[in-house]
C-alpha cells in the first residue's frame, strides 16, 4: 500500500507526458491516490489519455485565468467528489515578448500583470476554490517555482518576478491555512527539458550548465520532482508547511564551478 493511499489530487496544469505535472501524477498513482486533472482547452487530447492511463476519469477544462472558468470547473468536480487531499499547482505562462531581449525592454506594464496573475494569483485562486473541499482533513497543496525566484537567470525575465510572488503567497497560505490543517510548500526545480520551458532562450546551454555543475552531476527529471511532491504531499511531510523544497541536484548551494581539466589543480 502506497504512502498516499486513501488520498485525492486535483492536478492543474498537465500538458504532455514530458511535463514536471505528468511526474507528479505518475509517482501520486504509484503511491495509491486518486487524480483528477483541470487543463486548458488546447491539451484536452493529450490530457484525456494521459489521465486514463493513471485509472482517471475525471478531466475538465478550466482556465485559472478567469474566475467564471474555475467556477464552473471547481462545480464540476464537486459532481464527482464531495472532497479532496492535495492540490497540485503546475500552472505558469509569460507571453514569448516577455521572454525575449533583456529585461528592462521586454517588460511591459501588460506582461508583468500577465504572469503574475497566471503564474501567481492563480495559486490563491486555486486555494480559495480547493478550500471547502479540504475542510476537516490534512489537506496539502504543491506550487511549482524556479531558482529565477531567488536568483537572476538569464532570459527568465518577468517570470523570475512572478516565481517570487508565488514563493511569497505559499509563505502567507501557509499561514493562512496552517490552522485548519492545510499544509503549503513549493519545489523548485532544476531546469528541465518541458513543453513550457522550451519557450526560454539558452535553455541548451542553462541544461549544460547545471548538469556540469551541480554537485550530483546531472539535470533533475520529472520523476525526481515527482517524488519528491508526493513525500510532501503525504503525511510523512506532516511538520512541513511554508516551504520552498529545492530539487536541483543541489544547484542553488554552488557558489562557484570550474571546469574539470583532470590537473587536480
Amino acid at each position: 500500500m502506497g504512502f498516499l493511499a486513501g488520498k485525492r489530487a486535483l492536478i492543474v496544469g498537465l500538458a504532455t507526458d514530458r511535463s514536471i505535472a505528468w511526474g507528479i501524477a505518475q509517482a501520486m498513482h504509484r503511491e495509491g491516490a486518486q487524480l483528477a486533472f483541470a487543463h486548458i482547452e488546447r491539451m484536452k487530447d493529450r490530457v484525456v489519455p494521459l489521465a486514463q492511463q493513471l485509472q482517471s476519469d475525471i478531466t475538465f477544462v478550466m482556465d485559472v485565468g478567469s474566475d467564471e472558468d474555475m467556477e464552473k470547473g471547481f462545480g464540476y468536480l464537486k459532481s464527482r467528489w464531495a472532497h479532496f487531499d492535495i492540490l497540485v499547482h503546475a500552472v505558469a505562462f509569460a507571453t514569448r515578448e516577455a521572454l525575449t531581449g533583456d529585461f528592462i525592454s521586454a517588460t511591459t506594464r501588460d506582461n508583468f500583470r500577465i504572469a503574475h496573475d497566471i503564474s501567481s494569483y492563480s495559486l490563491t485562486a486555486l486555494a480559495r476554490a480547493s478550500h471547502p473541499f479540504m475542510q476537516g482533513r490534512a489537506g496539502s497543496i504543491v506550487a511549482l517555482s524556479y531558482l529565477g525566484a531567488m536568483r537572476s537567470i538569464p532570459g527568465y525575465n518577468v517570470m523570475g518576478l512572478a516565481k517570487a510572488s508565488l514563493e511569497a503567497n505559499v509563505r502567507f497560505l501557509a499561514a493562512d491555512l496552517g490552522p485548519q490543517g492545510i499544509r503549503v510548500n513549493a519545489i523548485s526545480a532544476g531546469p528541465i527539458k518541458t513543453l513550457s520551458a522550451a519557450g526560454i532562450p539558452g535553455l541548451r546551454k542553462m541544461l549544460g550548465h547545471v548538469a556540469a555543475a551541480a554537485p550530483i552531476r546531472r539535470n533533475v527529471t520529472i520523476d525526481d520532482v515527482g517524488n519528491a511532491a508526493a513525500f510532501l504531499c503525504s503525511d510523512l511531510a506532516a511538520g512541513i508547511s511554508g516551504e520552498v523544497l529545492y530539487v536541483d541536484g543541489g544547484f542553488h548551494n554552488v557558489g562557484m564551478s570550474f571546469p574539470s581539466d583532470g590537473d587536480g589543480a
